[in-house]
């Protein structure tokens, strides 16, 4: 999961209306995991349909979130060398 995580954030930071975008995996009971994505706004008018029209243009229907949630770019939990905490992230679900 951890290649296609990156090929997620990767589509979405693409987008000049997005800070920084981290996609997590979510229980689920069909399918066992599913992609959440959390994000920070440059553009705060970006909605949940903005998202999701840019991951349907460039992600295969798999690969698409099936959440999105937005935060500000500070209340994204990171290590002393940046890195975001994706497992601390999990926990907010």
């Amino acid at each position: 999961m951890k290649t296609f995580i990156r090929l997620r954030s990767s589509a979405l930071l693409a987008d000049k209306r997005i800070a920084d975008a981290v996609v997590i995996k979510k229980p689920d009971d069909k399918w066992g995991e599913v992609p959440v994505v959390f994000i920070a706004r440059v553009d705060e008018g970006l909605t949940d349909d903005d998202v999701e029209a840019l991951c349907r243009e460039n992600l295969a229907g798999y690969k698409r979130p099936k959440e999105v949630h937005f935060v500000a770019l500070n209340d994204f939990p990171r290590s002393i060398t940046g890195k975001i905490q994706r497992h601390e992230m999990e926990a907010w679900l």
